[in-house]
């Protein structure tokens, strides 16, 4: 396993470094709030050099911010952009250098959509007091576990003392035995073939025969006995009743008839196990057909299944929404069943264990454990044929919505040493990587020769004081409140905002309330005390049309930006968001609720943000660039003139963008009804009337 990128050629920071590194930003770094106002945004914003650094951040943002990637979250945005943004509010022209630390000491900075916390982690850093407000309680909670300061020496001895007790209790359900020396050893994972049936019976389905490429061999499953061998050997066994066969073959050559999913099973029930991985120290990694021992276990598991007591069944019930509806098209109707027998007694033996535990280090611990379901779950594919990618797992959101794999990969999230998906990893990666970068934050330069070298930010601090009303988040230096809620109707009191930087949903391709689901049910119980875990998604603002040609889109965002008004300052208070979208409705909802609200685009700014071939982009066409806008209220800021263009191109992100800029600061201007605002953007987009 490779070290973390940032980390190359830098030595890792020692808990005695980190205590001294949060004590200069502290004592020495801090600086006394500045009276004075920046609004150099609404001139000009550095695009070239902000669009280089999103180019090389957007392949792997967990990467560029460890510390805001403790638990998933959909469509996050570059951290170097919001940083970006967030300078250009700097007083002091010399700290609004990119990589000078700090500068919004004594300013208030909100996002009312706060999602994955970009905002907020950018803006800590920069000494701001910040507000996070948002309808889902996950994005509240992870920003309360990573912006809570936490020594890491404490978070590592009780995650060891947590996974010794998970180990201890569960390992011996995990382990195998190695084929050669037959020693019992902890496996890696499982696969699973996914049963299915015609008129003449059962077959199971998996992706390939394949199961590894080597550099001299291929790891393969025959399909007429499902022994596991290198290609060259085809190993001498019976012929299995049940026949083992490709996601390739549709019907069945005997009936002709399409074979079928079991949908009167559960679907964890089916699955069958088809190749347990595992590592042994004498004879290395091994792939071996489930034996006697495994299957045992395996039935040992299931029997406990019975048993256990996660609460009212109804809980785990799976209700109809954009993205779970997958879910019930497959029969799918509880959470319940899309984990393993194995996968449950880990996630009820977690429950258990974390009532022990309180404060920092049992919120890190529960969202540690949450974040591992996407890993350890029955809705895992497996990937590790490839060469590059040994025993590589396509997560549950791979692709930001339920797939059904054909070959299941039965992750062990117990496996004491560091492999993909498990907590080991995890805790390696998501709490000890994030906490270690948060006290000595890392960004990188680029070089004319197009090379990047690390710039370490002195004093800064990625992470502060929690605060629960408005008096006290003025009277700390970065504090952070953090608000439940309906951003509709925030408890903040009227004018008192310096900036509003955020995101708004991708309108409607990316339903992260319906999604997250997934995750909330399992976090109403491994952190049952932490927050209200239930809301009504219909306040969230995803777009389903009404009949009027609206949607909850428009009349959602339209609220929140009518509260973003209410409690900006006036004359230098500014709102600033980015946003993309084909669709000309999108554009059309995002213009009339703007303008419902009063407020009007100040600049336009685009950049690179979005990887080539994003998965929540309808059919890969990919919008690469974000419009960064910028925005004040009716009777405040500049005087601008914006041009009334007869088309817009649809074939360059980067001029579509920009052309969409253009468009909606005319529309905001003009005095277009919200019907002439629909159409207007059909026609210029797609050419509709």
């Amino acid at each position: 396993m490779t070290d973390y990128p940032l980390n190359k050629g830098i030595k890792p920071a020692s808990d005695h470094t980190v205590r001294e590194a949060r004590q200069l930003a502290f004592d020495e770094l801090f600086r006394a709030p500045q009276v004075g106002h920046s609004l150099a945004i609404d001139h000009s914003f550095p695009e070239e050099f902000v669009d280089e650094l999103s180019r090389r951040e957007v392949f792997n943002k967990h990467l560029f911010r460890p510390n805001t990637y403790l638990h998933k979250w959909w469509a996050r945005r570059c951290g170097s952009t919001f940083r970006a943004i967030l300078k250009q509010f700097v007083p002091d022209s010399e700290r609004r250098d990119y990589y000078a630390p700090g500068g919004l000491e004594g300013k208030t900075v909100l996002d009312p959509m706060m999602g994955g916390g970009t905002t907020l982690h950018e803006a800590i850093r920069l000494g701001a007091n910040v507000i996070g407000a948002d309808i889902d309680p996950i994005p509240i909670v992870q920003a309360r576990a990573t912006l809570t300061q936490a020594s890491l020496e404490d978070l590592r001895i009780s995650f060891n003392r947590f996974f010794s007790d998970l180990y201890d209790n569960l390992g011996h359900y995990f382990q195998t035995e190695c084929p050669i020396c037959q020693r019992t050893v902890d496996a890696l994972y499982t696969l699973h073939g996914l049963r299915k049936a015609c008129a003449c019976g059962e077959v199971v389905q998996i992706d390939q025969y394949d199961l590894r490429h080597e550099a001299d061999r291929t790891i393969r499953i025959w399909p007429d006995s499902w022994q596991i061998s290198d290609d060259q050997h085809k190993p001498e066994a019976p012929t299995r009743h049940i026949r083992l066969i490709t996601k390739a073959e549709k019907k069945c050559p005997i009936c002709g008839r399409e074979y079928g999913e079991l949908l009167d099973l559960p679907f964890y029930a089916r699955y069958v196990p088809i190749a347990i991985v595992a590592t042994c120290t004498e004879h290395g990694l091994f792939f071996r057909s489930p034996g006697e021992l495994d299957l045992m276990r395996i039935d040992q598991a299931a029997e406990q299944r019975e048993r256990l007591d996660f609460g009212p069944l109804e809980d785990f019930r799976v209700t109809n929404g954009p993205k779970s509806g997958d879910l019930l098209k497959h029969n799918i109707n509880s959470y319940l069943d899309v984990f393993s027998s194995r996968q449950l007694l880990y996630l009820h033996q977690a429950i258990q264990q974390l009532r022990d535990y309180g404060g920092a280090v049992k919120l890190n611990l529960g969202m540690l454990v949450s974040a591992s379901l996407e890993f350890n779950s029955m809705l895992c594919g497996y990937k590790g044929w490839y060469k590059r990618r040994p025993g590589a797992i396509r997560h549950v959101f791979a692709l930001h919505a339920y797939s059904f794999p054909y070959t299941a990969l039965e992750n062990n999230p117990i496996n004491p040493h560091k492999s993909s998906g498990n907590l080991q990893l995890l805790f390696r990666d998501r709490i000890e990587r994030g906490r270690r970068w948060a006290v000595l934050p890392i960004e990188r330069r680029i070089g004319q020769d197009g090379n990047s070298e690390l710039v370490k930010i002195p004093g800064e601090v990625d992470g502060g004081i929690e605060v629960f009303n408005q008096a006290d988040l003025a009277t700390g230096r970065q504090t952070f409140w953090l608000i439940h809620g309906d951003s509709r109707d925030l408890p903040i009191d009227s004018h008192s905002v310096d900036l509003i930087v955020t995101d708004p949903p991708y309108y409607d391709s990316v339903q992260y309330s319906d999604l997250a689901t997934f995750f909330r049910v399992w976090l109403a119980r491994l952190l049952p005390e932490e927050i209200k875990w239930t809301y009504d998604e219909a306040h969230s603002a995803v777009a389903i049309k009404a009949a009027d040609g609206g949607s909850s889109f428009m009349t959602v965002l339209a609220g929140i930006f009518a509260e973003c008004g209410r409690v900006l300052k006036r004359r230098t208070g500014r709102m600033v968001f980015t946003f993309h979208h084909w669709d000309p409705d999108a554009w059309a909802e995002l213009t009339i609720a703007l303008k419902s609200a009063g407020f009007r685009l100040i600049n336009a700014y685009v950049v690179f943000s979005e990887h080539p071939i994003s998965v929540h982009i309808r059919n890969l066409n990919s919008i690469k660039h974000d419009s960064i806008l910028v925005f004040a209220l009716d009777s405040d800021g500049p005087s601008v003139s914006w041009r009334v263009l007869e088309s817009i191109d649809t074939d360059d992100s980067e001029t579509f963008c920009r052309q969409c800029s253009v468009t909606l600061g005319w529309l905001l201007e003009s005095k277009h009804s919200a019907a002439e605002i629909r159409s207007i953007w059909r026609e210029l987009i797609r050419g509709q009337n």
